[in-house]
């Protein structure tokens, strides 16, 4: 829970499921979600997680 205040990509995650009128416990849930793949990227890629990364890949692309 302290990952939707601080965490800005799980706070836009949040966000827009509220906005959507999810209830909490989902909202939560897909929180937990988003970061345990955002940490199995970071172990299985060996690289310093970037929260910009997927910003910057767009950009070059």
């Amino acid at each position: 829970m302290s990952a939707i205040r601080l965490n800005p990509l799980i706070a836009a995650l949040a966000e827009r499921l509220t906005d959507r009128g999810k209830v909490k416990t989902v909202i939560v849930g897909a929180s937990m979600r988003k970061l345990l793949c955002l940490a199995y990227g970071v172990l299985k890629s060996g690289r310093a997680f970037d929260p910009d990364f997927v910003r910057s890949s767009q950009a070059d692309a």
